[in-house]
């Protein structure tokens, strides 16, 4: 005798409300062990592996690849061994004409006569629906896949006969009705004169629609968020970045961990949010308070297949030039490899943006909400530049800064992003400070 015990989407955390479907990793009657990944989601922060808390035999699945599923909602039952529980499990109870496997996939039917049903008591308490083969009738077909199909290809199920057990339809027999041709239309009963063809009417084309949801959806409503919530305000400065390459290259021909570019002006970053605390800030609307925050969790951009994602570098004020590039490449190969838990998304109260990657020199980038500003970095190519008094070939860059205009005025703005362009100039400097 077995209990069948139901799991739901989980709170994964960080405010999110549901996840999409990516990828089954189990079937209907496959054994699974306690915490093993049953399903892959996608939420609005990252890829994630579902584990089930019970061990037994997958007895339903629910929602087809590519659905929304809200937390709370069901994902799978699963058959568990009397006794390997504490008892509290919800009790199974069966119909009296109850027979066949017993294994029942919605859409899939069971060995035994279509009259005979199992019906599982999902949880205690008030009763909900159960889940059960739908009754024999004029319309054999059950799995929610083989009606969509059937309706993007507008196939009418009453006219088809299904190859399944009892007549069920399968998706073959739709994929069978969309290839056959098309009927030849009737012959008029009598001819008669030629009637020109009516023009069809005109119908506007229409654009593909891609649905805002997953990154993209979050992306979508942070960046609307932030436009509607923040004033921003940006400047921006050339910087001469030829001491700063010759300094990152010097550092990596001592030997040990290698050092990005990335890392070094993610520690001149949080220099100079020492300098200026102002900026690693957030603001309460509801308090009209301004939070200053004692530590720097460090955002920074990354494109990947999936989309914009931002990592966090917790704690980035204590970390070295080395301990910073060696976890921005740690967190920059699970982004890309969409393995990046939620709360590796969140919490950032910085975000440096080095869209220089893209080959571009300057943009105007959105602050992250609900943070108080982003420093973004451009492509480093050689241009003219006047350097000790002499017109000479360097290493540019362009640095532009986006700030909440309610934590702080141009004069603070300024002064970090001069701070930041002088030791991008004289990295010397800075190693002198630290």
């Amino acid at each position: 005798m077995a209990v069948v015990r139901e799991f739901t989407l989980p709170d994964l955390g960080e405010g999110l409300t549901g996840a999409e479907i990516v990828r089954w990793l189990v079937q209907v009657g496959d054994v699974v062990a306690v915490d093993q990944p049953v399903v892959e989601v996608e939420t609005a922060k990252a890829m994630v592996d579902v584990p089930c808390p019970y061990g037994g035999v997958v007895t339903a699945r629910y929602g087809e690849e590519g659905t929304e599923v809200p937390v709370g909602a069901p994902l799978i039952t699963v058959a568990v061994p009397e006794g390997s529980e504490d008892g509290s499990a919800p009790p199974v109870t069966e119909s009296p004409a109850d027979g066949g496997s017993g294994n029942v996939l919605v859409g899939y039917g069971t060995a035994g006569p279509a009259a005979r049903r199992r019906r599982v008591q999902l949880s205690p308490g008030p009763p909900r629906e159960t889940v059960a083969v739908a009754p024999a009738g004029p319309l054999p077909v059950i799995s929610p896949l083989v009606r969509r199909l059937a309706r993007e290809h507008d196939v009418d199920l009453r006219r088809l006969k299904g190859s399944g057990p009892e007549g069920l339809i399968l998706r073959a027999d739709v994929e069978r009705a969309v290839a056959a041709p098309a009927p030849a239309a009737a012959p008029a009963s009598a001819p008669g004169p030629a009637l020109a063809p009516e023009p069809a009417p005109a119908v506007a084309p229409e654009g593909e629609r891609v649905p805002l949801r997953g990154v993209r959806g979050a992306v979508a409503d942070k960046l609307a968020r932030s436009r509607r919530e923040i004033p921003d305000a940006t400047c921006w400065v050339d910087a001469d970045a030829t001491e700063l390459l010759a300094a990152r290259a010097a550092m990596n021909a001592a030997g040990g961990p290698k050092v990005s570019v990335l890392a070094l002006l993610a520690r001149i970053c949080t220099a100079a949010l020492a300098r200026f605390p102002e900026l690693n800030a957030t603001v309460d609307r509801e308090g009209r308070e301004i939070i200053r925050l004692p530590d720097v969790h460090l955002g920074f951009a990354a494109q990947t297949d999936r989309g914009l994602v931002v990592p966090v570098v917790r704690d980035a004020q204590t970390r070295t030039i080395e301990g910073l590039s060696e976890e921005i490449a740690r967190l920059t190969e699970a982004a890309r490899t969409g393995t990046l838990a939620p709360a590796q998304l969140t919490g950032g109260t910085f975000t440096l943006n080095n869209y220089g990657v893209f080959g571009v020199d300057g943009s105007t980038p959105i602050i992250n909400h609900p943070e108080a500003a982003m420093l973004g970095v451009g492509r480093i190519t050689p241009k003219p530049w006047v350097h000790q008094g002499e017109l000479a070939v360097r290493q540019v860059v362009q640095l532009s800064f986006t700030f909440d205009h309610r934590v702080c005025d141009g004069g603070t703005a300024g002064g970090f992003l001069r701070y930041v362009a002088d030791c991008v100039e004289q990295p010397l400097v800075l190693l002198r400070r630290l």
